[in-house]
């Protein structure tokens, strides 16, 4: 009975192993979750701006003369306030306009707070130590969904005298933490929905198909289909337990594998070079020479003989030409290899990021890189 039992528990750790397995031998981080992978279809932020005054600078506001947007907003804020300014010459330099932008998430209640961005619209030289007065927020209809008010927090500043200045970060902008008040709702039901969209935040005819196939298996009914690379559609199934938001709860969760195509990535302005994993290459041999030419310039006068009659002084130029050509080395990369081979034999040969731009786009016209290049 015992030689029975103990048979049969190695049986079950055997199982148990080739069920592992698979997961095992697949790559760490290569699944990712739905939620991470998709956004629910009408569940988005809307995009809120404003124009509004700030007060309390010290001397770094907008020159009134050089702004006269500025002028009138004071002015309109203070007669509307009982205060006549019409034929006062103001001229404070503690006041500045300003653009207010926030972001109104999904489902935010009448109520709630929000985080906005304050940037200077004339010639401020900082907002330091402002307070922005009352400024509506609209959104692209034209409607106010939030309004916003409170002292403004500066990461730069400014400093300097008549010899010397500097300035650290960008101190004409500044954010307000829960410096806004939603007012209105954006309402959008989804609990009571029967069908709704998946859309893929890099879309993919691969990866849209492994997440409807993965919520089938999950459910199991045919419950979501790939409408197109980008959407995903999903009905909530007969007899499921629960509303929408109680799916979408269950299915976020769900792993899968995003397949994406290769990509290489370059931004000739800052010599960024990104490569996806799935590039690759065909035979081809690959040969980089610095060239460098030094000429140098050392001029110098001859004068006559003393107490000479006859000569002049003259300027003799002297030019130096130097050629120097370095790392003229030929890689030969084999067809197929992978990234790290890539990145390695370009390493081999010295290049800098800029020269590997040059090397990867005579690739891809060579036919020979098997992935598509973006320039930023």
């Amino acid at each position: 009975m015992l030689r029975l039992l103990r048979h049969s528990k190695s049986v079950t750790v055997l199982l148990l192993a080739g069920l592992l397995m698979p997961f095992a031998a697949a790559p760490a981080g290569a699944f990712s979750r739905i939620k991470d992978l998709a956004d629910v279809e009408g569940v988005r932020e809307n995009l809120l701006v404003g124009y509004g005054l700030v007060v309390g600078l010290n001397g770094t506001g907008d020159g009134l003369r050089n702004a006269p947007f500025t002028r009138q907003s004071l002015q309109s804020m203070l007669e509307r306030l009982g205060v006549q300014t019409r034929g006062v010459d103001i001229n404070t330099k503690n006041v500045a306009a300003v653009m207010v932008t926030a972001n109104l998430p999904p489902f935010q209640t009448q109520g709630t707070r929000i985080d906005v961005s304050v940037s200077a619209l004339g010639d401020a030289k900082s907002l330091q130590g402002g307070t922005l007065l009352v400024t509506p927020l609209l959104g692209a209809d034209g409607e106010i969904y939030a309004v916003s008010q409170g002292p403004i927090a500066v990461g730069g500043f400014q400093a300097g005298g008549e010899a010397a200045s500097i300035v650290r970060g960008v101190p004409t902008s500044g954010r307000i933490s829960n410096g806004a008040i939603v007012e209105r709702e954006i309402r959008f039901e989804i609990a009571d929905r029967g069908e709704l969209r998946l859309a893929l935040r890099n879309p993919d005819f691969t990866t849209a198909r492994r997440i409807a196939q993965a919520i089938n298996a999950y459910v199991g009914l045919p419950t979501a289909a790939p409408t197109d690379p980008a959407t995903v559609s999903v009905t909530l199934p007969k007899g499921y337990t629960g509303n929408m938001i109680a799916l979408v709860t269950d299915i976020e969760q769900l792993r899968v594998a995003p397949d994406l195509p290769a990509k290489v990535v370059v931004d000739e302005g800052s010599g960024i070079i990104v490569m996806g994993a799935g590039v690759r290459i065909s035979d081809v041999a690959i040969a980089q020479g610095n060239l460098t030419i030094r000429v140098t310039e050392t001029p110098q006068v001859s004068q006559p003989a003393p107490f000479s009659e006859t000569g002049t002084t003259e300027i003799v130029p002297r030019t130096l030409v130097d050629v120097d050509e370095t790392n003229n080395k030929l890689v030969v990369l084999q067809s197929g290899v992978s990234l790290q081979a890539l990145v390695d034999g370009l390493n081999a040969l010295g290049v800098g990021p800029r020269d590997m731009i040059a090397i990867l786009q005579a690739i891809k016209a060579a036919g020979a890189l098997q992935a598509e290049i973006e320039v930023l």
